[in-house]
């Protein structure tokens, strides 16, 4: 399977297993979602359980906080992340306080699905990669797969947390790795060892890092796309890197992160999103606090630009093999 079929897989063997899930955006019904992502599922679950909304992002979560009060297991798309914000009242001021001020007597079971990030020549308005505002809020979880396998078990883990969760979909990936080489051919799922999704129902536990490449002698912290850009500037420099999958950023797999910056003595975090208070910073403070008596060199942070997300300079702002490449050098310098 490639990503999107996995999502759809997901989501399908969720909706067998529990009557009280629906999936409700724009265009998720008949049209089956801008992606896809949802292709097939009102033809077998009828409009009542997979329906279209209007384009009113805040409505659709509104709508959402509502049917999980009521008992219901809503599953809404948000068409791109980049129009989550109207929605984010909804997600911080209800969702993720439902269960500590009702003292636990209600819950919010919502997943937001949500494409982002860049690589697709998408601009500043189908580009961007909010994760860390989501990171700030108590409540909430975020999810970020970077592969078939994982997004189908995430997402299933997901579906059935009784928390609100926040579940990003990596864009550039849904139809294969992408390895930031901009210029070389696009390689298909099917020709990765990711892409054999079983069928069947699994899950893959929220807060479970995955380590990609075990190495000895730095550590890449990444999600998302990164994890094939990081897998790539690696196998090209030939250095002994131990590659982390963050998975889900929370729940923060923060054991498996300190064991191997304390293996390695160094560590490089990468993502696309924002320098300025992106989620690279709190990942850069965690390891600065437990790891600092075995740190040989300071932490190193690969992201995308403090500007919006240029359309003409993508490939300048998207955080590629020559910057990864570069903050590597730095670190094994020092």
């Amino acid at each position: 399977m490639n990503m999107i079929q996995a999502i759809n897989s997901a989501i399908d063997i969720c909706m067998g297993r529990d009557d009280e899930i629906v999936v409700l955006g724009e265009d998720v019904g008949f049209f089956g979602g801008v992606f896809k992502a949802t292709e097939g599922l009102q033809a077998k679950y009828g409009k009542t359980r997979v329906f279209d909304t209007p384009i009113t992002e805040c409505g659709i979560i509104g709508v959402a906080v509502g049917m999980a009060t009521y008992g219901l297991r809503p599953v809404p798309e948000i068409q791109f992340a980049d129009y989550i914000y109207p929605a984010l009242d909804q997600l911080v001021s209800e969702a993720a306080r439902l269960r500590y001020r009702s003292a636990g007597e209600y819950t919010a079971p919502i997943t937001v699905r949500t494409p982002f990030g860049g690589g697709i020549f998408g601009g500043q308005t189908h580009s961007q990669s909010p994760e860390g505002i989501f990171t700030h809020v108590a409540g909430l979880k975020t999810v970020i797969p970077s592969n078939p396998y994982d997004a189908k078990g995430l997402l299933i883990a997901a579906i059935e947390d009784n928390d609100p969760v926040i579940f990003f979909e990596p864009k550039r990936i849904y139809n294969g790795p992408f390895d930031g080489h901009y210029d070389r051919p696009v390689q298909p799922w099917a020709k990765f060892a990711e892409s054999a999704v079983p069928e069947g129902y699994y899950r893959v536990e929220l807060g479970k890092a995955r380590i990609v490449r075990p190495g000895d002698d730095v550590t890449i912290l990444a999600y998302g796309t990164m994890v094939h850009v990081a897998q790539s500037v690696v196998a090209d420099a030939g250095i002994d890197a131990e590659i982390i999958d963050l998975r889900t950023l929370v729940p923060l797999d923060l054991e498996t992160i300190v064991a191997s910056v304390k293996k390695t003595g160094r560590c490089v975090v990468v993502h696309e999103a924002t320098k300025t208070s992106g989620f690279g910073a709190e990942l850069s403070a965690l390891v600065q606090e437990h790891c600092f008596h075995h740190l040989e060199a300071p932490v190193q942070r690969v992201t995308g630009w403090d500007t919006p997300y240029p359309h003409s300079l993508e490939w300048a702002y998207f955080p590629g093999p020559v910057r990864l490449g570069e903050a590597l050098k730095r670190v094994m310098q020092d």
